[in-house]
């Protein structure tokens, strides 16, 4: 669900709904309203306005995907970035960075 994605993603930005609302005007109490799924069929243009801000594009708000298998050159890349000694933290500090600059 939407609702669902949009406060994953705002979580994993350690941003508040506060924060979502007052960078991406829409209202505190709508944001609240979607995550909850109580409103369920938002206009493009707030999603527009929430993808912006969470540095994503509206599809992936849309688009629900439930089956992500890793394969098996993933699970190597991972491993290598262990073994570098690079942290999750870093990791997810560069796919922030890359999610922002390709929106």
């Amino acid at each position: 669900m939407i609702g669902y994605r949009v406060k994953s993603l705002r979580e994993e930005m350690k941003m508040s709904i506060s924060e979502l609302s007052a960078k991406s005007g829409v209202a505190k109490s709508y944001i609240s309203s979607l995550e909850r799924n109580l409103q369920t069929n938002p206009t493009i243009l707030v999603l527009e306005k929430i993808a912006k801000i969470l540095c994503i594009k509206v599809d992936v708000l849309l688009n629900e995907q439930t089956d992500k298998v890793m394969d098996e050159e993933w699970m190597d890349i991972l491993q290598d970035l262990m073994t570098a000694g690079i942290s999750k933290e870093e990791i997810r500090k560069f796919i922030q960075v890359k999610k922002c600059s390709s929106v």
